[in-house]
C-alpha cells in the first residue's frame, strides 16, 4: 500500500513538470480506482499534448457512458493540434525517404 501510494505521488511530480506517461498513468490509477471524472482530466491533459493511448482511454469512456461527446470532442481536437504542431517538413522528408 505505502510503495503505491509513494509511486502515485513520484507520477504526480513528474505529471507537474510535464512528463505526460506520468499524467496518463494518473488517469489509469483515477480510473481503476473508480474516479472517472478524474480520470478523464488527466487523459484529456495528456491527449491534448499528442499521447495517443490517453485519447484511447477518453474514447472508451465515452463508449462506456463515463465521459461526454464534448469531453471527446475536445481531446480530438487538443489531439489534432498537437499533431499538427509536431509536423515539419524535416520529418515529412525522414518518412519519405525511410529514414
Amino acid at each position: 500500500k505505502q510503495d503505491k501510494t509513494r509511486g502515485v505521488r513520484h507520477w504526480q511530480e513528474a505529471a507537474m513538470k510535464g512528463h505526460v506517461f506520468c499524467r496518463h498513468n494518473l488517469g489509469v490509477a483515477e480510473f481503476d480506482n473508480g474516479n472517472h471524472e478524474l480520470a478523464v482530466q488527466h487523459w484529456m491533459i495528456s491527449a491534448k499534448v499528442g499521447f495517443q493511448r490517453s485519447l484511447n482511454g477518453i474514447k472508451e469512456m465515452f463508449v462506456k457512458g463515463h465521459a461526454t461527446k464534448a469531453q471527446y470532442a475536445e481531446a480530438l481536437r487538443g489531439f489534432g493540434d498537437a499533431a499538427e504542431e509536431m509536423k515539419s517538413y524535416q520529418r515529412e522528408e525522414a518518412k519519405r525517404v525511410g529514414v
